[in-house]
């Protein structure tokens, strides 16, 4: 089994532990141990040549989440229509899982069909960049979480191409089932804090309906189509051009002053307030060793166990419909038959046991990470795959049922999209407002589960 956990602090090339023995109080007890040395951004830093670029490499910035949208197909799918095709009944299906409908992407084509993933995901990504009022030229690095693309490569190329972001920026996928947007939000700040990235989209994105078997009454029910995005933005960029000056220069004055203890043990108890101008306006820069208190991705808890496939999986198979001989006649065994993937398997009772298990304790280590408790989230937001799930991690960590997102019964389980699907409304309907704490979670195939605390702009 793999894990990861951790808190959000600064992010550079090098830095040097201090040990505070929490001397600072509460808010210096998680970031005080760490100063950092960050890259020059004119390129001063000594052993940079001339013929390399200016730009800084690793810088550390703070992000935040500052802008949202969200796409579903027009067919929708209600357990009416289901009881039609399979033995089941309205009441059965909402009283078990709280689904009543989902959407169903119905294109013929996956290329030009009326409908496509790639589309939803791009009309999604476009609504995140239009509310933070950013242009597609301006997106740095667009991660696409999906499960389901629609090529063998995937599909987060497309999606840059389709937004017209004419400057190539990188874009790849990640696939972890449902659990894979909370790992594209954790993915796309460590870029930003780590990488000096300024603008990344985090889209998920599924379309799995395309891999159910609808004579399965237990899985059929559960599925929709949708996708969900989210624009992850560096913290005050002039700002942080500042910030990463200051920290290099400090570093320096360590190094020559070689008392490192001490002057570390100052800087990390105080904040250093500095003012600079450009033309005619004023910056104010608040520093405390590269903290800043704006941040919108703090604590975060990553698991991964192979163990648990069995209970939830799409495995490869060869397709039986080809004959034992290829094509071209050649002897048994090649060329290989085509590999096709088998419909959705899933064991309810033990995923329902997993998440029922997991998730809380995962929800409470993040928030343990990020020095929250979790009276002080304003939301719980958690994969939607179950209402009876989300009603079990509410009553763990004790929270009422007016402070839980759920759209299920709309839209039943989207895998990736379902998250940031859920927080879109949210936030549209104006339940989700700025400066809002918000704790999400996510599981699902591999088995894989993650939870991240955010907050909203």
């Amino acid at each position: 089994m793999a894990s990861g956990s951790g808190l959000f602090s600064a992010s550079s090339p090098s830095c040097r532990s201090y040990s505070s023995m929490g001397l600072f109080g509460p808010r210096f007890r998680s970031y005080g141990r760490v100063l950092c040395r960050a890259t020059d951004l004119d390129g001063a830093h000594r052993g940079v040549s001339s013929g390399e670029s200016r730009v800084p490499r690793l810088v550390y910035q703070g992000c935040k989440l500052v802008g949202c949208g969200s796409a579903i197909p027009k067919l929708q799918i209600s357990n009416d229509d289901l009881a039609k095709m399979v033995e089941t009944s309205d009441d059965w299906i909402a009283t078990r899982t709280g689904i009543r409908n989902r959407r169903i992407l119905s294109g013929r084509s996956l290329i030009e069909g009326d409908e496509s993933l790639t589309g939803l995901a791009v009309e999604a990504a476009r609504k995140a960049l239009d509310m933070a009022q950013v242009e597609p030229d301006d997106v740095d690095l667009v991660l696409l979480c999906t499960s389901s693309p629609e090529d063998l490569f995937g599909g987060a190329t497309q999606v840059q191409k389709a937004l017209g972001c004419r400057k190539s920026p990188l874009a790849y996928d990640i696939t972890a089932a449902c659990s894979g947007f909370v790992l594209g939000l954790v993915s796309a700040a460590c870029h930003v804090r780590g990488g000096g990235f300024r603008n990344v989209l985090v889209i998920g994105a599924d379309a799995l309906s395309r891999f159910v078997d609808w004579t399965d009454r237990g899985v059929c029910i559960l599925f929709g189509d949708a996708a969900g995005a989210v624009l992850v933005q560096a913290l005050n960029p002039r700002e942080d051009i500042f910030k990463a000056r200051y920290c290099l220069f400090i570093d320096e004055l360590i190094l020559e002053l070689g008392n490192m203890e001490f002057l570390g043990l100052v800087l990390l108890s105080c904040n250093i307030l500095s003012e600079r101008v450009e033309g005619s306006v004023s910056h104010r820069v608040w520093s405390s060793a590269c903290d800043s208190e704006e941040d919108g991705v703090f604590g975060f808890d990553l698991h991964s166990d192979g163990e648990g496939l069995r209970h939830l999986n799409a495995s490869m198979r060869c397709d039986e419909t080809n004959g034992p001989l290829g094509t071209n006649g050649s002897a048994m065994g090649f060329p290989p038959k085509r590999a096709v993937y088998s419909p959705i398997q899933m064991n309810g009772k033990e995923v329902f046991r997993f998440a029922a298990r997991t998730v809380p304790l995962s929800v409470e280590t993040a928030l343990e990470k990020a020095g929250i408790s979790s009276s002080s989230i304003d939301w719980l937001l958690l994969h939607q795959a179950n209402q009876r799930i989300i009603d079990a991690v509410a009553t763990r960590l004790e929270l009422p049922p007016e402070r839980v997102i759920s759209n299920i019964a709309k839209y039943g389980n989207t895998s990736a999209a379902s998250i940031p699907l859920a927080l879109d409304e949210a936030v549209r309907g104006g339940k989700v407002l700025p400066g809002h704490i918000i704790a999400a979670s996510g599981f699902g195939a591999g088995l894989t589960w993650g939870s991240a605390i955010i907050r909203w702009r």
